[in-house]
């Protein structure tokens, strides 16, 4: 049976893999080969790693950690974290990452879209949408780790990047980022309805019934973070991941 891809989210600062909680609240979780290794043991479908610091501090990618992920990795890569121009991602490609992930760029330089995905095809850019709800209930899209507002409903800029040449969209919700209460499953209808690039679903994930509600209204993929590296009542830091005869359940019960 064929399945859609469930992907690992793993944050990365310094040299160390953490876990946030909307964004903030940080909990260093480990060592990032180390989780790379287990995920490689579960045969996960693809990893998705993110520097969440770089383009807040100012840094480029940093390829010597980045080249020690993709040496280690049986998997698909995809990367994001201070990629601002095509060398960068150049790099990248040549470091072993199969797919570049961008953010703040997709606002402030969106040519970087459209000159990666010309140059090495719309599946190689992936554009992360993050985005909140403010006290009106208007959804609006941030970059910067969730630090500045751009004024654009993620819709509107879902529809931007696409025409930009992106490959595929991560739609993900800071508010739900690390609190396990389940997808924003009418935004991801809304997007997937509008977008007809595959669509990746992240922020929230607490269950596998989750994946199959995501999958249920369009997209295409689904991410977690806290569901693979917390355990149990006192989040007990616990690398894990689905079996594959359960993953199979939880979407043939779903078809």
């Amino acid at each position: 049976m064929l399945i859609p891809r469930v992907i690992p989210c793993l944050l990365l600062t310094g040299s160390g893999l953490i876990k946030t909680r909307r964004f903030r609240h940080r909990r260093y979780v480990g060592d990032i080969i180390n989780a790379v290794r287990i995920f490689n043991d579960k045969e996960v479908d693809e990893l998705l790693v993110l520097d969440i610091d770089a383009t807040i501090v100012g840094y480029e990618p940093r390829l010597d950690i980045i080249t020690s992920i993709a040496g280690e990795c049986f998997m698909p890569l995809a990367y994001g974290g201070g990629i601002s121009s095509m060398k960068q991602a150049e790099e990248l490609f040549t470091a072993g990452v199969e797919k570049v992930v961008v953010n703040s760029a997709a606002i402030r330089q969106p040519e970087l879209i459209k000159q990666v995905s010309s140059n090495f095809g719309s599946q190689s850019v992936v554009v992360c949408i993050d985005y909140k709800r403010n006290w009106l209930g208007r959804v609006h899209t941030y970059i910067e780790s969730g630090r500045k507002c751009t004024g654009m409903t993620p819709l509107e800029h879902a529809g931007y990047v696409e025409a930009q040449g992106a490959g595929e969209i991560i739609i993900q919700s800071i508010e739900r980022d690390g609190c396990r209460m389940g997808y924003d499953l009418d935004l991801i209808r809304q997007i997937a309805s509008a977008t007809n690039v595959p669509l990746i679903a992240c922020g929230g994930a607490h269950q596998l019934t989750d994946f199959s509600a995501a999958i249920d209204r369009g997209a295409s993929a689904v991410s977690a973070g806290s569901m693979f590296v917390f355990h149990g009542k006192h989040q007990a830091v616990l690398i894990t991941y689905p079996e594959r005869h359960e993953l199979e359940s939880i979407f043939q019960r779903a078809a």
